[in-house]
C-alpha cells in the first residue's frame, strides 16, 4: 500500500531581476541557504531528511567550478548529512515539478519519508561560451556566444516564436496577450500591498555594489508602473508575431523549495501540513505547442482523481508567455466562452511570472507553494499547478488544503 504525500512547507527566496540583488550568489549556494531555512523553520533535523531533489535548467557556472550536481552542493552547504541522497534535475522549465514527482514517489513507495524539492537558478551567472579555444584556434578571431540570445533550442524555433504562432492559433492576439499581462502585474500589486508572499518569502543576505550587506527581502522584477498603453508600444522580440518583453517574463534569479513528508512521519511527529499531493501528471507534445501542455496535464491529472476543473478553487499555470495560461484555459475550459472565463478568474489570482519573474529551475516549486497558501488563505479545496518546458513538455501538481 502506498503512502499519503503531503508538503510540510512551501518556501521561497525573493526572485532577483537580471543582474540584480541575486546576481553574486551562486545557485548551490543560494539553495544551500533556502534549504537550511526551511529545515530551520519547521524545526526538522538536519538527520530527518532522507532525500534532496532540485530543479536546475541552465546549470550555471560558479566563480571556479562548473555548476553541476546543485542537489548535492546545496545540501553539503546547509550542513545535512553526507549520507543524504540527491539528484539534480534538468527538465527545462518542469525541472522543479519534476523533483517534486521525484520526491513525491519515493515517499508513496516507503523509500523515504521526508525530501526537500525544489529548483533554483541563477540566470545572472549564466557565462557566455566561446567554443573551440581548447583545441586552439591558430590564425583566426573567435567568437563569445551567449547561450541564452535567443531563448531557443539549436534546431529549432526561439520559444516566444512558438508562442506567439500558438496563441494566434487558438484565437488569442497580441492585443489579448498584453491585456493578461496588465492583469498579472495588477493581481500581483495587489497580492503583495495585503502581504499575501510574506510567508511563502525568506529573506536572503546580499551585496550591493559598494560590497556592503543588505537584506533581499521581496522581489524586485514586478513592474508597479506598468500601463496597458506602454505594454502596447513594446515591439515582438526574436521574431514572435506577438511576443514582447511586456507580455512575457524575464531571466531571473531565485530558488524555491517544498518540504514533502509521508503521512505516517507526520503522525509520528505531530506536525500539521500546508496540503496534500494527490496527483502529478505529466504530458508532452508537438514542440512548437508550449502553450498547451499544462491544459493538458491539469486534465490528465483530474482524470486520475475523478474531479473536473469546477472542482479546482484555484489554478497556477506558469506565464512562460501570457499567451501560456491564455491557451490553456481555453483547453481546460473546452473552448466554451463563459467556462473558459470563470477559469481566468481564479487562474493566477495573486499574478503570474509576468509580474513575479521565471528562475526557470525553480519556478515550479514557486506555483505550488503559492498555489497552497492561497487555498488555506480561501479555507481549503482542490487546486492545480501546472508549468510548461522547452519542446512542449508539461506538468501539473494537484494538491489538496
Amino acid at each position: 500500500m502506498t503512502e499519503k504525500v503531503y508538503i510540510l512547507d512551501a518556501m521561497r527566496t525573493p526572485f532577483g531581476s537580471f543582474g540584480g540583488s541575486l546576481k553574486d550568489i551562486e545557485v548551490d549556494t543560494l539553495a544551500g541557504m533556502l534549504i537550511k531555512g526551511i529545515i530551520e523553520r519547521n524545526n526538522i533535523q538536519p538527520d530527518q531528511i532522507d532525500e534532496v531533489h532540485l530543479g536546475c535548467c541552465v546549470m550555471s557556472v560558479c566563480k571556479d567550478v562548473t555548476g553541476s550536481v546543485i542537489a548535492r552542493q546545496a545540501l553539503l552547504k546547509a550542513g545535512l548529512p553526507v549520507g543524504v541522497l540527491s539528484s539534480t534535475i534538468d527538465k527545462a522549465c518542469c525541472s522543479a515539478t519534476e523533483a517534486i514527482r521525484r520526491g513525491y514517489d519515493t515517499i508513496r513507495l516507503r523509500e523515504a519519508e521526508i525530501v526537500i524539492a525544489g529548483g533554483a537558478e541563477v540566470m545572472s551567472r549564466i557565462p557566455h561560451i566561446a567554443r573551440n579555444l581548447r583545441w586552439g584556434m591558430k590564425l583566426a578571431n573567435f567568437v563569445l556566444e551567449d547561450p541564452i540570445f535567443p531563448l531557443q533550442y539549436k534546431d529549432f524555433n526561439p520559444l516566444a516564436v512558438d508562442a506567439g504562432e500558438v496563441g494566434l492559433e487558438y484565437g488569442e492576439s497580441r492585443e489579448d496577450l498584453d491585456v493578461w499581462a496588465f492583469t498579472s502585474q495588477q493581481r500581483f500589486q495587489e497580492a503583495e500591498k495585503a502581504g499575501k508572499f510574506q510567508e511563502e518569502i525568506m529573506p536572503v543576505e546580499s551585496k550591493d555594489k559598494k560590497n556592503n550587506t543588505f537584506v533581499f527581502a521581496k522581489d524586485e522584477f514586478p513592474k508597479a508602473n506598468t500601463t496597458l498603453e506602454g505594454l502596447k508600444k513594446l515591439l515582438p522580440i526574436y521574431g514572435s508575431p506577438t511576443v514582447t518583453a511586456g507580455n512575457a517574463p524575464g531571466l531571473n534569479d531565485g530558488a524555491a523549495a517544498l518540504i514533502l513528508i509521508s503521512e505516517s512521519k507526520l503522525r509520528e511527529l505531530g506536525l500539521h501540513p500546508l496540503a496534500e499531493i494527490v496527483a502529478i501528471a505529466c504530458m508532452a507534445d508537438k514542440p512548437k505547442y508550449i502553450a498547451t501542455v499544462p491544459g493538458q496535464a491539469i486534465i490528465k491529472g483530474l482524470k486520475m482523481l475523478n474531479l473536473s476543473v469546477d472542482d479546482l478553487k484555484r489554478i497556477e499555470i506558469n506565464e512562460a508567455f501570457a499567451a501560456v495560461p491564455l491557451v490553456s484555459s481555453k483547453i481546460l475550459g473546452d473552448f466554451d466562452e463563459g467556462k473558459v472565463k470563470e477559469i481566468r478568474e481564479k487562474l493566477n489570482s495573486n499574478g503570474g511570472a509576468i509580474a513575479i519573474g521565471h528562475p526557470v529551475g525553480a519556478s515550479g516549486a514557486r506555483l505550488v507553494g503559492t498555489l497552497a497558501y492561497e487555498l488555506r488563505r480561501l479555507g481549503g479545496g482542490y487546486g492545480a499547478a501546472a508549468i510548461c518546458g522547452g519542446l512542449a513538455q508539461g506538468d501539473a501538481v494537484i494538491i489538496k488544503v
